[in-house]
């Protein structure tokens, strides 16, 4: 009797649920999701809670450190995919992009939903914040907040995909249609140069910015977007150099046509940012400048930084794997050698050049003082030691209970607070910089060369050498020869960025608009193996891994789930 009692409560149960679902309408949105309505609220006087909506869009920012997920814990830089470093940890999901494994089911940096929940969001907030009673001046810059930042989502979908959908002002929902076709790339580009020139005036100025609302977006900020997107646009990938056999998929990805032309917008944006008048070199002294702009959160040198909590996060996981402060550090990334051999000796001069003073056998000797604080080598003062990377030394041991250390003789340095003494690490600055002022020097000098005005673009890398410490030498060109020529100056420049941005997510990008990624990412990666003897110390050059690089790889694929999803989407050539 007590069982079908038990069967029958169970049927009506059953019976009732049914019956009152069928009633329901269907769930057009997750029953979590945190409504319009809900945000934007007439009542909210303060603006509270649209306060904390925009703060949850600045987390659509891009961030660059251990980013490129890794099932095994902390992730990888993107520039261990650049041929400036390998990970420690081998079949990492990084090296997809130098071993060929990538596809449309497997790219470990899938960046198209992200961003478009972003932009979804900015847009949102931007049709709404209207109705939230807060001070005018207030709301004008939280809206111009918002539409940066979905501005900077759709150029980090441009660099990796080339043309996507833009959808303007446009909240689409399930009743829409969502065959979508992409935008060319000529109309992504000019989408975001017209928004980051509609924004610039509504973003607060530099000196507004007080410590207390730090990390909110300048002014700057949306110069320097523009000047970026006006670079990669001027660029030999997007500049009429595209690969793509197919004129359709040439113009999604880039111009049909190149027009030097295009340079010279990137030289307008640079001055434009420069008339600013707030931005530059900090002044103090060398050796500090350097390693203190990326543990420091306010500089006149940052012109945006994503936001983070102090902490010990990168020193745990990039430091060497022979010091324990207060656990044992990971060694996550090894830069390679020919990302080394990359920095000049401190006359600037490259380490192959005559009159350089480069000697094999104390390679880290009178070099490039960036060297220092980018790479942890042999030698290097660490927490009141020495790091010791020769084979069996206490940060490259070589025994199985170490089974991860690097795999090139060097570990990453840069972004770890400055501890060349005492016994353990404490809490650290580590914002991730979006755009610095090295940045905007660069982008100019670039311009300038390409236009053939060589002697101006020395002017600007004589600054940024300046900074970093290398000597003026008798004619005071910091290395640079007289009488250079535009090609020797394009490669001169090209290699600054290289030591000046390293690991800040500019190499993979800027081989790819370059046009030499196939060049320089189809051969070997090396390492170096060093041996003590009788306190005696032996570098000898050795392949790590053979890189291979596909055209194809030139874009991104389009995910395989977004082409299936909206069918308008064309997918790019060789996916």
């Amino acid at each position: 009797m007590k069982k079908y009692i038990f069967i029958s409560t169970i049927v009506f149960v059953m019976v009732s649920v049914i019956s009152f679902t069928s009633c329901r309408k269907v769930e057009r949105e997750p029953k979590d999701w945190f409504g319009a309505n809900l945000v934007f609220d007439s009542l909210d006087r303060n603006g509270i809670v649209a306060g904390f909506n925009l703060n949850d869009i600045y987390n659509y920012l891009p961030g660059g450190f251990n980013r490129i997920n890794n099932s095994a814990g902390a992730g990888d830089f993107l520039d261990a995919a650049s041929g400036d470093a390998v990970p420690s940890r081998t079949n990492a999901p990084v090296e997809y992009y130098t071993n060929g494994r990538i596809n449309v089911l497997n790219n470990p940096d899938p960046y198209w939903a992200n961003s478009y929940y972003g932009i979804r969001k900015s847009t949102i907030f931007i049709n709404n914040i209207g109705v939230v009673p807060i001070d005018s001046l207030t709301k004008r810059y939280w809206k111009a907040e918002a539409r940066f930042i979905r501005t900077m989502l759709y150029f980090e979908l441009l660099k990796r995909y080339g043309g996507i959908p833009l959808l303007g002002e446009t909240i689409l929902t399930t009743t829409d249609d969502l065959q979508i076709p992409r935008n060319t790339f000529a109309q992504c580009v000019d989408y975001i140069v017209s928004e980051c020139n509609a924004v610039k005036d509504s973003l607060r100025k530099e000196s507004d910015i007080t410590d207390a609302i730090w990390g909110r977006i300048p002014r700057g900020a949306a110069v320097a977007l523009k000047c970026r997107v006006l670079l990669y646009a001027a660029s030999p990938l997007f500049n009429g150099g595209g690969f793509e056999t197919d004129a359709t998929k040439k113009a999604l990805t880039g111009y049909l046509t190149a027009d030097a032309s295009r340079w010279q917008k990137v030289i307008d944006a640079a001055d434009e940012f420069k008339l600013l008048g707030y931005y530059g070199f900090n002044p103090t002294s060398v050796g500090t400048t350097f390693a203190g702009l990326f543990v420091t959160k306010r500089n006149i040198e940052v012109i945006l930084q994503k936001q983070s909590a102090n902490s010990t996060t990168l020193e745990n996981t990039q430091a060497p794997v022979g010091y324990g402060a207060p656990a044992a550090s990971q060694g996550l990334t090894s830069p390679t050698q020919n990302f080394v051999d990359a920095f000049p000796t401190v006359t600037g001069l490259g380490i192959s050049e005559p009159g350089s003073g480069y000697n094999a056998a104390t390679p880290y000797t009178n070099r490039d003082p960036r060297l220092a604080v980018t790479v942890f080598y042999n030698g290097l003062k660490w927490l009141n030691d020495t790091t010791r990377t020769y084979e069996g030394g206490k940060d490259k041991p070589n025994i199985s209970t170490v089974p991860v250390q690097t795999r090139t003789g060097y570990y990453l340095r840069k972004f770890l607070g400055n501890y060349p003494s005492g016994t353990t690490y404490s809490s650290t600055s580590h914002n991730y910089i979006i755009f610095r002022y090295a940045e905007i020097i660069l982008n100019q000098a670039e311009a300038l060369n390409e236009v053939g005005r060589v002697e101006d673009a020395v002017t600007q890398i004589k600054l940024i050498r300046a900074r970093a410490g290398i000597t003026a030498g008798a004619t005071s060109r910091y290395g640079i020869k007289v009488g250079i020529n535009q090609a020797e100056m394009r490669e001169i420049i090209r290699n600054e960025r290289r030591i000046e941005l390293a690991f800040e997510e500019h190499r993979f990008w800027d081989i790819r608009r370059w046009k030499i990624a196939d060049q320089v990412l189809n051969g070997p990666l090396n390492g170096v193996k060093i041996v003590r003897t009788n306190f005696v110390l032996t570098y000898t050059p050795f392949v790590v891994t053979n890189a291979v690089f596909q055209n194809r790889l030139y874009h991104m694929p389009l995910p395989y789930d977004e082409t299936t999803k909206n069918l308008a989407l064309i997918q790019n050539e060789g996916w």
